[in-house]
């Protein structure tokens, strides 16, 4: 008969232990789009004076490169779980937490849309110049390529930029119709691309394989300022006759997609690759 009072206090205990581990307050969301379609999730938190540990739902299904730190940039431990972390504080007075994740974009022709869903305002970076060509909600604010979403299920629809150097001229019109410009004059660049690269994929034409041999390209990946990481990817498109997709490089070598698409990035600014737009995904060509 005593049992049932100890039990009851026991049951109370535990309900005010998860309260007091779920309450925080949310001061910032910001959201960093990425080319490719991934995302850098960035939140910083004040936690309640009495809280032990933060219970964070995370927006989207995969994490990649989780961190949490406190306002000095030490270290806090975590633990991801069911699509939430759990985040022992100690006496952090502001937690930051980041991750990436592919999981809040998709994409439909040249279209790319960002679904996010959550309880606080957020703030979007997008890429630099992309057009937006839809908002499912007014926006809190805008400014260049920074826009501020009020709490619920919202979405913003955008094109990627192009290069063109008269882009400052489009940024300067302002408005809708200059957005409206750019996107058109996007289309018909993307479409010049397309057709010349169908055109150096015609018959009889076909890319030509490299002509060194293996033991001499890799003689020549040693005499290059390369990591092991760039070597090793360097030599999986060899092998594949000088082509690759990047998904395939990237399960190769087993590393992030971010990685990989930084990687790549650092090959093609020192010409040692071009990286080719298709439809669904990118691919490595080398250029040595």
């Amino acid at each position: 008969m005593k049992k049932a009072p100890i039990v009851v206090i026991a049951t109370i205990a535990m309900i005010f232990l998860h309260m007091v581990s779920a309450q925080f307050t949310v001061s910032s969301l910001q959201l960093t789009v990425y080319g490719d379609g991934y995302v850098k999730v960035h939140y910083e938190i004040i936690p309640s004076d009495y809280a032990a540990q933060i219970n964070l739902p995370l927006l989207g299904k995969h994490y990649e490169n989780f961190f949490a730190e406190d306002e000095n940039g030490n270290p806090l431990n975590f633990m991801v779980e069911n699509g939430s972390a759990l985040i022992y504080q100690g006496n952090a007075q502001i937690v930051k937490v980041s991750y990436y994740t592919p999981d809040l974009t998709s994409k439909e022709g040249l279209v790319w849309t960002l679904k996010v869903s959550t309880n606080y305002s957020f703030t979007v970076v997008l890429p630099n110049n992309s057009v937006v060509v839809d908002l499912s909600d007014i926006p809190l604010s805008i400014a260049q390529n920074r826009i501020t979403m009020p709490p619920g299920n919202q979405s913003i629809s955008y094109i990627l930029p192009y290069n063109d150097t008269h882009s400052g001229t489009v940024q300067e019109s302002g408005g809708s119709r200059s957005y409206l410009l750019s996107a058109l004059a996007g289309l018909l660049i993307i479409g010049g691309i397309f057709a010349g690269y169908r055109l150096r994929k015609s018959p009889g034409k076909g890319m030509q394989r490299p002509k060194l041999s293996r033991p001499e390209f890799m003689e020549r990946l040693d005499g290059l300022d390369l990591n092991d990481e760039e070597k090793r990817a360097l030599l999986y498109i060899f092998d594949k006759g000088g082509r690759a997709s990047q998904a395939e490089v990237r399960e190769a070598l087993g590393i992030p997609k971010t990685t990989a698409w930084r990687m790549f990035k650092r090959l093609e600014r020192k010409g040692l690759v071009k990286i080719l737009k298709g439809r669904k995904e990118n691919w490595v060509e080398l250029r040595f």
